[in-house]
């Protein structure tokens, strides 16, 4: 038996003689889940308070669309590069950086007056904020043992929909404490500083250097961390080039679905609120309320997920087939769910199959284990971005071609069509990937 499958069924343990073992490595993931969820709140301020600020700046639905895909014109750009500086550079570091950055960022918005300055602004906002999921990846593979990374990448990204739900109360207390949609993005930029640092001084070291770790923990990490390596070293290598990756099915797999599903949250994340404002006819309080409500789902649902996941494959499930299959419902029932939205007739109908469509969606969220999985060690944080930047053109592309379609038919049916579309994507492409074996190895 491998030593990988000798992980996957060995009894729990978490003493190393009469020394309990710290969790320092899931304090680090927490850390990571704040920065996410604080991320994911400062991405949904601008859609939330949308149709104030388009009120107040006059704003058609096709610019409104190209002002909420500018975030991602900088953020998309930047992942590829942040994996470089991430393989480079300490993880802690550049996760600091980039809260202290995006903090500024999200503070200046707030004292924009025109849709140029708007959208300069938050493609700001997305350059800054581009280096925090790939780094979730990178540090998977510095803390996490592969029998628990499943639930290291869930409790990372569930920070996305457990973000844009809790955003929705706090940024109309925000509007309300702060004088409107300025106040609400200049307090949540203030906000996004203060826990940066804190979190900084949580993430930062590593499991040999971090002083919270004690040395039956760092044991654990360590022996787990250096069976994965031998394994990897008896397989025959081969050069790693670009060309290596761009020919590799599971490259594209993982690029393609992380596509398909930002096809669907990023769409449901921008134009959610006012796809049930138009459809509806609810205000703001009650598209907070709803917010909170739908993307709530999404979290318990990525949670899930993970550890589904991860039970699953310490009773024996083969890595294959656990990830393929919880993909594929993920990708199919979110499909099944929003193409029944496009029938819903009342406001509760609509609620509960966007809530299901969240739920099962965010099991994905397991695709941020995929970089760890078939990348060597030394190529995480250059994968994850590749990933991330793959998934991010749905961020850019979606919000301005949806915002066409509402413009031009009225109606959000066609955009609904294809996020049926898109999960169906997911699915076919979660199928793809081989993750027992990782990429340049015969």
């Amino acid at each position: 038996m491998s030593n990988a499958s000798k992980q996957d069924h060995e009894p729990k343990n978490t003493l190393v003689g009469n020394v309990k073992r710290t969790n320092v490595r899931w304090y680090v993931f927490i850390a990571m889940l704040v920065l996410v969820t604080i991320n994911y709140v400062d991405r949904a301020v601008l859609s939330i308070a949308m149709p104030a600020i388009q009120k107040d700046l006059n704003l058609d639905p096709a610019i409104v669309g190209v002002i909420l895909s500018s975030f991602f014109w900088g953020y998309a750009l930047m992942q590829i590069p942040s994996g470089f500086l991430l393989d480079r550079v300490n993880p802690s570091k550049v996760v600091l950086g980039s809260a202290v950055g995006w903090g500024i960022a999200q503070t200046l918005t707030g004292f924009v007056n025109s849709a140029g300055s708007l959208m300069f602004f938050r493609v700001l906002l997305g350059v800054t904020e581009a280096p925090i999921m790939p780094a979730g990846a990178k540090l998977q593979g510095i803390w996490l043992p592969s029998k628990e990374r499943a639930r290291g990448a869930t409790i990372i990204d569930s920070g996305a929909p457990l973000g844009t739900a809790v955003g929705g109360p706090i940024i109309i207390a925000f509007m309300a404490w702060f004088g409107g949609w300025r106040g609400a993005l200049i307090g949540a930029g203030l906000m996004t500083i203060i826990l940066g640092v804190i979190c900084y001084y949580i993430l930062k070291g590593n499991p040999a250097t971090h002083k919270g770790v004690n040395q039956a923990e760092r044991e654990y990490i360590q022996t787990h961390l250096a069976q994965e390596q031998e394994e990897a070293q008896k397989e025959t290598k081969t050069e790693l080039k670009t060309s290596t990756y761009l020919s590799n099915k599971s490259f594209w797999g993982m690029c393609l679905g992380w596509f398909s599903f930002n096809t669907v949250f990023y769409g449901l994340l921008t134009w959610g609120p006012s796809f049930l404002a138009q459809t509806q006819g609810i205000d703001i309080k009650a598209i907070g309320f709803s917010t909170l409500l739908i993307f709530g789902c999404g979290f318990v649902g990525e949670l899930v997920g993970g550890q589904l996941v991860d039970k699953w494959r310490q009773v024996g499930g083969k890595y294959n087939t656990v990830m393929k299959t919880c993909i594929g419902i993920a990708g199919l029932a979110t499909s099944a769910s929003i193409f029944l939205l496009t029938r819903a007739s009342s406001l509760t109908m609509a609620i509960v199959l966007l809530s299901t469509a969240l739920f099962f969606l965010r099991w994905a969220g397991i695709f941020w284990s995929v970089p760890a999985a078939i990348a060597q060690r030394h190529h995480v944080g250059v994968l994850g971005g590749c990933m991330n930047f793959a998934g991010n053109i749905a961020g850019v592309i979606t919000p301005i071609y949806i915002g066409l379609i509402v413009k031009f038919t009225g109606s959000f049916h066609a955009g609904l069509l294809i996020f049926v579309a898109a999960g169906v994507l997911l699915a076919i492409a979660g199928a793809l990937i081989n993750y027992e074996k990782k990429i340049g190895v015969v």
